[in-house]
């Protein structure tokens, strides 16, 4: 499995984020979702490296997140739900300093097939700051891919795309998933049950679904996964 998280807990204060949770992940999509506050955005920055856990493990590729973080950085994508840009760099520009940073081999190459990959080849010479907010989604999207990573890490990652723009981005995280880990943190049932294999639903920091869509659809006579959400999710 590309993603192993085992008792993993994070404390903030008096209040646990996430409460010793633990499921895996391997080749695919796996839908990763929550209300609000549920503790997905917690757990996806300790697989991220971007928080320390309070206690439990997690490891990426076989790289404990916390003994060997550069490695794990090195085996992961990920698009944040801010996507932070640079606004002022243009779109090819800045493919160039994300390859710099990961030292991409044949790196001119790789931007190319990467823009061509998002779609972003008619805004490839525009500023960032130009761009529609699905054009920078898309950007955010690029350079997350852009080192080849192992395992995707994606918050959001459809905010803002309008629907023929959906089409091809959901296309692209159905087929990055026949060879990556994917993790599909999102709000929009339609895209899960799109795109997902697998999903896990996590509520007031502990897992309460750990399935694959026809399994929970089975376990719950035959209910949309919009209504298993909001069962799962209101429940005590």
């Amino acid at each position: 499995m590309s993603i192993q998280v085992q008792t993993l807990t994070k404390v903030y204060g008096r209040q646990k984020a996430i409460d010793g949770i633990s499921f895996s992940a391997g080749p695919g999509v796996l839908g990763f979702l929550g209300p609000n506050g549920a503790g997905k955005s917690t757990t996806m920055k300790i697989l991220t490296g971007f928080l320390p856990q309070t206690s439990g493990k997690a490891s990426v590729c076989g790289f404990d997140v916390e003994k060997q973080p550069l490695e794990v950085k090195r085996s992961i994508g990920y698009l944040p739900e801010s996507n932070p840009l640079y606004q002022d760099m243009y779109v090819r520009e800045s493919m160039a300093f994300i390859a710099g940073i990961h030292g991409v081999q044949s790196a001119d190459k790789r931007i190319d097939e990467v823009i061509e990959l998002t779609g972003l080849t008619p805004e490839k010479h525009k500023k960032i700051g130009q761009l529609s907010k699905g054009y920078k989604q898309r950007v955010g999207l690029a350079q997350a891919i852009l080192h080849d990573p192992q395992v995707l890490i994606l918050d959001e990652p459809t905010s803002g795309l309008d629907p023929n723009q959906l089409i091809g981005i959901r296309q692209l995280i159905r087929d990055l998933g026949k060879t990556k880990t994917i993790v599909l943190s999102t709000h929009i049932m339609q895209e899960v049950e799109a795109v997902c294999s697998r999903v896990v639903i996590i509520n007031k920091g502990q897992i309460v679904a750990d399935d694959t869509l026809e399994g929970l659809r089975a376990a719950n006579k035959g209910k949309s996964l919009e209504d298993i959400f909001i069962t799962l999710t209101n429940a005590n």
